[in-house]
C-alpha cells in the first residue's frame, strides 16, 4: 500500500513534513494527531518508512459482497484495525485493547484523541479514555502530530480532491512514565490528554475549543435541524398567507362582479320603463 497508494499520494500532493527525526526507527510509539480529514490516515503513513496502525469500525471489514471484500482488503492494506463497537462499553475498550496489542508488538499506533474529525477546522478537547490509558498501560512514548490543511483538499460535498500541499508536523516524544500504574485515575488521564492536546495545538496553530467535537457536531446538527424546521414553517406560513390572499382576491372579484351585474340589471330595468 505504501507503493500503490503512498507513492502516488506523495507525488500528486507533495506533502511537506517537519519532525521526521522524532519518529523512532524501531520500537513502540503512539502517534497522537489532530483530525481534519478522512485523508489524514493516508498522508501520515505515506510519509513514514514504518507501518502505522489505526483503528476503524468493524463494519468496514464485515460488509458482504464484492464491494465489501474490496473495502476490507483496502482498509487492511492501509493498516486499519477493525474494532467491534458492540458490547457494554462499545468502541472504547476495544480500541484500548487493540492499541495495547499493537504497541506490545513494538509497532506504531496512530490515534485521534478528539475521537472524530473536527467539524470546523478547530482543535477540540481530547477524550481521556483511549490515548492516555494506552500510553500509561504500555509506557510507549507519545508523539504529538499536527495535520495541516488536509481539510482543504476535499471539503465536504466535493467529489474531486484539490491538488495542494498539505503539511505534517511531528513533535518530540512525550514521556509519561511518571504516571506509571495510574491509568485508572481519571485526573491523571485528563492531565495526560490535555498535555498532548496542548502540544498538538502548538504544532498545528489551531484555535482550541474546550469541548468535545462530538458535542459540537450535535449542536451543529441540532442547529441545522432547527433552521430547516424554521425554514419549513416559514414556507408553510407564506403559503397560507398567499392562499388567504388569493381567497380574499377571489372573493373581492366575485363581489365586484355581483355589484356590476346588479348595476347592469338596474340600468336595463330603467331602459325598459315606459
Amino acid at each position: 500500500m505504501k507503493v500503490t497508494i503512498g507513492g502516488p499520494l506523495k507525488l500528486a500532493f507533495r506533502p511537506w513534513v517537519e519532525g521526521l527525526e522524532n519518529v523512532p526507527a524501531e520500537g513502540a510509539a503512539i502517534l497522537a494527531s489532530n483530525h481534519l480529514s478522512f485523508s489524514d490516515s493516508f498522508f501520515l503513513p505515506a510519509v513514514l518508512d514504518r507501518k502505522v496502525t489505526f483503528i476503524a469500525k468493524a463494519e468496514y471489514f464485515t460488509t458482504p459482497g464484492v464491494k465489501g471484500r474490496m473495502t476490507a482488503a483496502f482498509f487492511k492494506g492501509v493498516g486499519q484495525l477493525p474494532v467491534d463497537r458492540s458490547g457494554a462499553r462499545g468502541a472504547g475498550e476495544a480500541a484500548i485493547k487493540s492499541g495495547i496489542d499493537v504497541l506490545e508488538r513494538g509497532e506504531l499506533f496512530g490515534i485521534y484523541p478528539e475521537g472524530t474529525r473536527s467539524p470546523d477546522g478547530r482543535l477540540y478537547r481530547g477524550k481521556p479514555g483511549g490515548l492516555a490509558r494506552v500510553a500509561l498501560a504500555t509506557g510507549a512514548p507519545v508523539l504529538p502530530v499536527a495535520m495541516i490543511d488536509t481539510e482543504k483538499i476535499q471539503p465536504p460535498g466535493k467529489v474531486m480532491p484539490k491538488l495542494m500541499r498539505p503539511g505534517i508536523r511531528i513533535g518530540k516524544p512525550l514521556d509519561f512514565s511518571r504516571y506509571q500504574g495510574m491509568e485508572h485515575d481519571r485526573f491523571v488521564l485528563r492531565a495526560v490528554t490535555d498535555e498532548v492536546m496542548y502540544e498538538i495545538m502548538k504544532l498545528s496553530g489551531q484555535e482550541y475549543v474546550d469541548m468535545y467535537a462530538t458535542a459540537m457536531k450535535r449542536q451543529l446538527s441540532e442547529a441545522a435541524k432547527a433552521e430547516k424546521e424554521a425554514e419549513k414553517a416559514a414556507k408553510a406560513a407564506l403559503a397560507r398567507a398567499e392562499k388567504e390572499q388569493a381567497e380574499k382576491e377571489k372573493a373581492r372579484k366575485a363581489q365586484a362582479e355581483r355589484e356590476q351585474a346588479e348595476k347592469e340589471q338596474q340600468a336595463e330595468q330603467r331602459r325598459s320603463e315606459p
